[in-house]
């Protein structure tokens, strides 16, 4: 049995997958696809790993995190998801990196399931949104302390994707950014879910509601159905214009007020960003879904 892992990060997702998945989770059962509800796994999880601290599991413990998960005797995926398996949102920044707590917390979660093939999947955001995001998320009251460990000039997310190969070797790492995931979110979904790309998912432009207007979308659903597009890049031409059309400011701009925080500083943290993505698709062992 394999076992997915979607590890966040946070302020990306939103559980947008883990909702998309368990409204398809009966057609992803005739797959041997299992999505359990969250409340069945993270309290389980989190106090398995309380407990263990840096301790490996027994197969007694091993077999009864599974059994607490499933119902099922014929999966053969199993897919959890929480974007604070790592950490919780106030310690996503530290000692200089983020999340620094990734070489400790993914090897004792990949440890809970020592018997099974495991496999992590990962959504990054631009530091330049992801800081102020994962500040408010954290509910800290002063900014200075939040980061006063950390430059945000200095943070790369390909060094929390290498920790994280390091780590867990052995477990591969899909990885996308979230300033993407509107015109590859059909290829994230099934990704996590292990199925191929013909699978037909129900609510599939469900993610897109939060972007766009209500008459914007049941335009482009209405389209898309009369214009069935002929491949992955097709779709996502169609999806970029209605985007471009339909799409709410209020939900694709974000409005940075950080002390000290200028147009010039987010624009030089965004350029930052856009190099560092370019070298986290070379790190072996990592698939990058890019648009």
């Amino acid at each position: 049995m394999h076992i997915a892992l979607h590890i966040g990060a946070h302020c990306t997702d939103e559980d947008f997958i883990l909702k998309t998945l368990l409204v398809n989770r009966d057609a992803l059962a005739g797959q041997g696809v299992v999505v359990p509800e969250p409340g069945r796994y993270r309290p389980v999880i989190r106090e398995t790993l309380q407990i263990l601290k840096d301790d490996a599991p027994t197969p007694q413990m091993q077999e009864a995190i599974l059994d607490a998960l499933l119902d099922e005797d014929q999966a053969t995926r199993v897919v959890l998801s929480h974007d604070s398996f790592l950490c919780v949102p106030g310690m996503a920044l530290g000692d200089g990196q983020l999340y620094p707590m990734t070489p400790r917390k993914a090897p004792r979660l990949r440890t809970l399931f020592a018997h099974n093939d495991v496999s992590f999947y990962i959504a990054l955001r631009d530091p330049a949104t992801f800081i102020p995001s994962v500040f408010d998320r954290a509910k800290e009251e002063d900014f200075a302390n939040f980061i006063a460990d950390v430059d945000p000039m200095t943070l790369r997310w390909s060094s929390v994707i290498s920790r994280l190969r390091d780590a867990v070797p052995e477990a591969p790492v899909t990885v996308w950014c979230n300033e993407d995931t509107p015109l590859i979110w059909p290829e994230v979904i099934r990704a996590v879910a292990g199925v191929p790309p013909e699978f037909r998912m129900a609510s599939e432009h469900e993610f897109l509601r939060n972007l766009m207007s209500r008459n914007g979308v049941q335009r482009l659903q209405a389209y898309l159905q009369a214009h069935p597009p002929a491949n992955v890049a097709q779709r996502r031409r169609i999806v970029s214009a209605f985007l471009d059309k339909f799409a709410r400011e209020d939900a694709i701009e974000q409005e940075i007020d950080l002390p000290g925080w200028t147009a010039a500083y987010v624009d030089t943290l965004s350029q930052l960003y856009d190099e560092d993505v370019a070298q986290i698709a070379t790190i072996p062992g990592v698939t990058f879904i890019a648009p």
